[in-house]
């Protein structure tokens, strides 16, 4: 019996077990979902090793300091338009701070310090500026301009025409021209003239560039144009005695005249003037070759060679940029080949030279010049009255 009951409660449990799981899976699909599928494992990603994990750090860093650079540029510029030197300057140094092998933002003090007529520290900036980059536009032309403002004028025509080679380099003839004229007109040079000749030639094929017209109508005021009745290279030396092309020479009968004493007699006393002086200027003597270079100019102008005497005087004031006698000169050497333009910028630079340096007397000379030969000019007019 007891065998029995057991068959029967089991049978009705295995009874009630399969209706339990009908009425379950009715349920389920009556009343909620059925369990979603689990989705596949995906597979794993490759170890990365010590070189690939360097290689995405490192970019990340200099990302970062590179945008550090650009923002404390771009505060330096910000603070420069809105008048505030002074965070200019400390933005443009943190940003020197940053990336201490670019000249820009050296050469940005520099010019902050410039517009504060803080010219030594500017120099200094500059010269910064260009150890990093020794052919750096900013740099340069900056370096210009303080040299100017501290009356360095030869250096800064130094500086001028390294400038003008870089631009030159980058193919930007006009602003080479540009930059030759006025390294020219701070100190004058035979070979800064012929710098100017050579690019007002190429400027010249330029034809119809708005830019290089500009320029080369700045540089045509140091070019030679031809002057009508000018006097050959020659003129001024007088044939010697018994030469068939001289107008003056003895008739065939006449007595011989005793030889000329001097043992070069066909070159010009202005050239032997300006041999001594250029012998005197490498030997350090200075004041005598100004002296002597004003003298053989005066005696090319004598003789007619204009040009010659021209060349004398840029000499000259390559070691003597200030010398009243030799811009007057070189004013009146302009205005007898027609160069009106040129004369007028060079009487107008001697004069504020003479106002810096109280020259009365400069002053006087320079505008009873204009007076006589530049009548009615509006820039010595003003000056002058």
């Amino acid at each position: 019996m007891a065998d029995g009951g057991r068959g029967k409660g089991s049978g009705e449990g295995r009874k009630g077990n399969g209706k339990s799981k009908h009425i379950s899976a009715r349920s389920a699909g009556a009343g909620s979902r059925a369990p979603a599928k689990p989705s596949p494992t995906p597979p794993a990603k490759p170890a990365e090793s010590p070189s690939m994990k360097a290689g995405k750090t490192a970019p990340t860093t200099a990302d970062s300091l590179y945008e550090r650079y650009k923002e404390a540029l771009r505060r330096g510029h910000v603070a420069a338009l809105r008048g505030r030197p002074d965070l200019a300057i400390d933005a443009y140094g943190e940003a020197a701070s940053i990336a201490r092998d670019r000249a820009l933002p050296h050469a940005a003090i520099g010019g902050i310090l410039v517009r504060m007529e803080r010219l030594p520290e500017a120099l200094a900036s500059f010269d910064r500026a260009l150890e990093l980059a020794p052919r750096d536009e900013a740099a340069l032309r900056g370096r210009a301009d303080a040299l100017i403002g501290l009356g360095r004028r030869v250096d800064a025509a130094d500086a001028l025409d390294l400038l003008a080679e870089v631009l030159l380099g980058a193919g930007r003839l006009p602003d080479a021209a540009d930059a030759a004229r006025r390294a020219l007109e701070l100190a004058e040079s035979r070979e800064r003239r012929r710098t100017i000749e050579g690019m007002a030639v190429r400027l010249r094929e330029s034809a119809g560039d708005e830019a290089a017209e500009q320029a080369l109508n700045q540089a045509l005021r140091f070019l030679e144009p031809p002057v009508a009745g000018a006097p050959a290279s020659g003129a001024g030396i007088t044939p010697a005695a018994g030469d068939e092309r001289s107008p003056e020479a003895a008739p065939p009968d006449a007595p011989e005249p005793e030889p000329e004493p001097d043992p070069e007699p066909d070159l010009p006393d202005g050239v032997l003037l300006g041999i001594a002086a250029e012998e005197a200027l490498s030997a350090g003597r200075v004041e005598e070759a100004r002296d002597g270079l004003l003298t053989a100019a005066r005696s090319h102008r004598r003789a007619g060679r204009s040009i010659a005497a021209i060349d004398a005087l840029y000499l000259a004031l390559a070691v003597a940029p200030a010398d009243v006698d030799l811009h007057l000169l070189l004013a009146e050497l302009y205005l007898e080949r027609g160069w009106r333009a040129p004369a007028v910028d060079k009487l107008v630079l001697l004069a504020r030279l003479a106002e810096l340096a109280g020259d009365d007397d400069a002053r006087r000379r320079l505008c009873a010049l204009a007076t006589d030969r530049l009548p009615g000019e509006p820039r010595l007019a003003e000056l002058c009255a």
